[in-house]
């Protein structure tokens, strides 16, 4: 019997952080916390088998043998695996690609072993969650998730709200490929040379969360939403603005999202450190109008239109049994994380 398991994890939106920790940290206000959700058409997709020799094939080789690696030592698995890598979100561009990379082979490989899931602890192990748990939680689970930062005996921060993304909204997705956003020991550095994040700032913005994001989902008000989320992307993006040189990292995203907003759009912003855009229409047919309004090849940028996520990662198990192939067939079975 020869089996495999795929898994198609999404990319996430970050719309900002709640709070940053001080260098020194205060009592009370030293803990990240963030709001975010998983979006659909964009995600990570891998197979995973058991094999006679290590291989991986496709992107992020690199990665992903040496998150293999550090699972089997963990997991103490003593088996040779193929991961074949069929798409990966695109790193550095906001989407959360690395989590979400990890967080792929973690279930691919406990799924393959018949071993539970242990998503948080998987994803610390990896290096992942230490400041948004947004990615962790898209993993698990879809809709707008609202984390409080890591407390200091979690593994990874905690969720206090979830609220499902309404089904006829849509998000229109801005792509600058010419750059990418800050990264690795860069972010480490920009966090240094950053200054004390204000507690008026993270007033406001958790202020916007309560009675502008949250509201706005349960009573379908995408303008009370859009309102909530441009107002905490100002924020966010002024603070960081002296290290990525704007509110927006790249001016070519900034310009799209000016039209975008002239024609109709709301709720402008940028993911995590971009350069990925975004804003948001009530419907399909309102961002088809919106996008088709606006001169697309002026700035260089791309533009895509796609769905909120109200579920977590899909994962697929396939089983041949090659004998009987020809009258058994192939057996598969689908679950999705919720």
């Amino acid at each position: 019997m020869s089996e495999s398991v795929t898994i198609e994890v999404p990319a996430r939106l970050h719309l900002g952080f709640l709070d940053i920790p001080r260098h020194v940290p205060e009592p009370g206000h030293n803990r990240f916390g963030s709001v975010g959700l998983p979006i659909q058409d964009v995600a990570t997709v891998l197979t995973i088998s058991r094999a006679a020799k290590a291989h991986v094939e496709g992107d992020e080789q690199e990665r992903v043998a040496q998150h293999v690696a550090t699972l089997s030592r963990h997991l103490g698995i003593k088996a040779q695996h193929r991961i074949v890598v069929h798409q990966t979100i695109p790193q550095h561009i906001g989407l959360g690609s690395g989590t979400q990379i990890a967080l792929a082979i973690a279930a691919a490989l406990r799924s393959l072993h018949s071993l539970p899931l242990d998503i948080v602890n998987d994803a610390s192990l990896l290096g992942r969650g230490t400041r948004s748990g947004i990615g962790i939680a898209a993993f698990e689970k879809g809709g707008v998730i609202v984390d409080a930062g890591k407390g200091p005996n979690s593994a990874a921060p905690t969720i206090v709200a979830r609220i499902p993304f309404p089904e006829d909204w849509r998000i229109i997705l801005v792509f600058d490929t010419s750059t990418q956003g800050i990264h690795g020991d860069a972010e480490i550095e920009a966090f240094k040379a950053l200054p004390p994040f204000p507690l008026a700032t993270s007033a406001a913005i958790n202020r916007h969360v309560l009675m502008g994001i949250m509201p706005g989902l349960i009573e379908n008000n995408l303008p009370l939403f859009g309102q909530a989320i441009a107002a905490i992307q100002s924020e966010i993006g002024n603070y960081f603005a002296p290290a990525q040189g704007g509110i927006f990292t790249s001016k070519r995203v900034a310009a799209t999202i000016s039209q975008l907003v002239r024609a109709g759009a709301v709720g402008i912003g940028q993911s995590s450190w971009g350069p990925t855009g975004f804003a948001f229409a009530a419907s399909q047919m309102d961002a088809e109008r919106i996008v088709d309004t606006i001169d697309q090849d002026a700035y260089g940028t791309t533009i895509q239109i796609v769905a909120g996520r109200n579920a977590g990662a899909d994962i697929t198990h396939a089983a041949l049994n090659l004998a009987r192939a020809c009258t058994m067939g192939a057996f598969i079975k689908k679950e999705r994380i919720l």
